[in-house]
């Protein structure tokens, strides 16, 4: 309520008037574009940005974070605390009470049934789940009645905001979904193109990496929103088109994450029909260094740090040497201006999770060699090219495609010559490497590769979740259905047992130093992530589309029900 009444007061203060929040559906149509094109509507089966936030119009968490990171009920009448007696005292426990009357887009009650089946659908061991790092130290969900649902944790937990918080971690309908447990949930086609949800709309036909057609959810719990009857969501094509689409030709409405230089969006926004909008979070440009070996003739499974190790990248030095041969200060002004940042953590933000660790900032093409020719890798037969033991050093180096990572790739390629490393460049349709399909070869998931780069973040303002990814056991593997946020399958009984004390420190000076040490210990300490750019998110709406509030800390689309068309007096 906040929110709207801020938006109507800006857009009279401009001389307009909204013709939104009238009725439902009163605003016709709005029209989404995302240069990477959803796949999927299951974020539970997908980690890419595109799969959770194009979900999060249809699906939605027990709570969200708003713009400022502050945690906001949703489905849930209130957040959990301490205080209200949400959590309990020993920090064991949290209970969350469910709004009433809330109906699922068919029309059935939504209720603590379906909060259940969600924990009890990620936690299937017998399936894969994308965001198993939310259900970490989780030993059960119960049902206390109806509309009253209570996570137990193993242990006293002080951030107990994993499961149903956020985007990444929304509920899914019990009665859609019972058939689709564990290794039969990438089979359900029908149910992960086409979830019944509670948010503002409701899948009309979703047309994989292309097109998803929405209507308003009739069923949706303010009857005055979403002011739009249609959205049309579309992917695919490059950012650059993307932002042509909003700020020159008003074709649509919104576009997402204009991963452009910024020369480049300021001369597209002068066509006048949208603005960019702009703001940091926690999205950080890496490259992800391959501890395995990535042939993918290797026995399916059997891809692991143990029995079948990086040929050289299991040397941390190889991997320091690669990362100090980046210059990542002109990384930021080659492909985002103001929009990025140089950075050595993972966690950039916020202040009291982040590392002063700055040792990558300043580049040393000659550190990197002499790091080299001390883990024995010469030149022995003049080639520019290192090798040990009749081993080439020689890389393969994958990304999505798009223009600003390509340009990465091209100039980071020049500098590992520099350093006598053989690099070949890979770019893939950004569907498909983000898509998660368990049948495709190509997703950065099975990581076919010795090193790949993209950018990721995490919800809200506690990186606990976000950490837990790189836990021993949770890569990508057929098991899993290839799901799973180890995605260079880093593994270190050290860091798990930091991450348990993480999970039961309370005292949030001491929460910070945790993840701090965290950061570090998987950036300056083993450079099994090597990161470029602290990313700020830059997207673009039209200027007739009013609501639009970014959101660094959820999804971008979060607040979706209260955007409405601004009509001119």
């Amino acid at each position: 309520m906040k929110l709207k009444t801020l938006m109507l007061g800006a857009v009279a203060a401009a001389g307009l008037a909204p013709a939104a929040f009238a009725e439902r559906g009163a605003d016709g149509e709005v029209k989404i574009i995302y240069w990477q094109a959803p796949s999927i509507l299951n974020p539970y089966l997908s980690s890419g940005t595109k799969d959770i936030e194009s979900a999060s119009l249809v699906i939605e968490p027990l709570g969200r974070y708003d713009p400022d990171g502050a945690l906001v009920p949703y489905l849930a009448t209130e957040i959990p605390t301490v205080e209200n007696g949400g959590v309990s005292a020993d920090l064991t426990s949290i209970t969350w009470k469910i709004k009433e009357g809330l109906l699922w887009s068919d029309g059935t009650p939504f209720t603590a049934e379906d909060v259940k089946f969600t924990a009890d659908y990620c936690m299937d061991p017998s399936g894969g789940c994308a965001q198993l790092a939310k259900f970490d130290g989780v030993g059960s969900v119960d049902v206390i009645d109806p509309l009253t649902v209570k996570v137990t944790f193993k242990a006293p937990t002080p951030n107990p905001y994993g499961p149903f918080m956020g985007g990444q971690s929304p509920i899914i309908q019990k009665a859609q979904f019972e058939a689709c447990m564990g290794a039969n949930a990438s089979s359900c086609t029908e149910q992960n193109f086409n979830p019944i949800g509670t948010g503002p709309f409701k899948v009309v036909e979703f047309r994989p990496n292309d097109v998803i057609t929405m209507e308003a959810n009739p069923n949706y719990r303010d009857p005055a929103k979403p002011a739009f009857a249609k959205l049309t969501f579309k992917g695919g094509g490059d950012a650059e088109a993307a932002a042509r689409a909003v700020m020159q030709t008003g074709e649509f409405d919104y576009a997402w994450n204009l991963q452009l230089a910024p020369d480049v969006i300021k001369s597209i926004a002068e066509g006048g029909k949208g603005t960019p909008v702009s703001a940091f979070g926690t999205l950080v440009e890496r490259i992800e260094m391959n501890m395995t070996d990535p042939s993918p003739d290797l026995p399916e499974g059997e891809r692991s740090t143990v029995a079948h190790p990086h040929p050289f990248l299991s040397d941390v030095r190889v991997r320091k040497a690669l990362s100090m041969a980046i210059d990542r200060a002109l990384l930021v002004e080659l492909g985002y201006g103001q929009a990025g940042r140089p950075t050595c953590n993972l966690v950039p933000a916020p202040a009291n999770y982040a590392s002063d660790n700055t040792d990558c900032l300043a580049q040393d093409i000659e550190g990197a060699k002499a790091l080299l020719e001390e883990a024995g890798w010469t030149d022995s037969d003049g080639d520019g090219i290192r090798d040990k033991d009749g081993k080439k050093m020689s890389i393969l180096y994958q990304t999505s495609t798009n223009a600003v990572r390509q340009d990465f790739q091209a100039v980071i390629k020049e500098w590992w010559s520099e350093i006598g490393v053989e690099t070949e460049l890979r770019n893939i349709d950004a569907s498909v490497y983000f898509g998660g399909d368990p049948g495709s070869p190509d997703t950065f998931q099975k990581f076919y590769a010795d090193v790949e780069m993209y950018a990721k973040n995490f919800d809200g303002t506690d990186p606990q979740s976000y950490l837990s990814m790189y836990r021993c056991g949770n890569e990508p593997k057929p098991s899993s259905q290839w799901q799973g946020e180890n995605i260079n399958r880093f593994c270190d009984p050290a860091y798990d047992a930091l991450l348990d004390e993480l999970a039961r420190t309370g005292e949030l000076s001491k929460r910070g130093d945790i993840a701090k040490r965290l950061n570090d210990m998987l950036t300056k300490d083993s450079y099994t992530v090597v990161p470029l750019v602290d990313r700020g998110r830059v997207s673009a709406h039209a200027v007739t589309l009013g609501g639009v509030a970014l959101n660094t800390w959820d999804s971008e689309l979060w607040n979706a029900a209260d955007w409405f068309r601004i009509k001119s007096n």
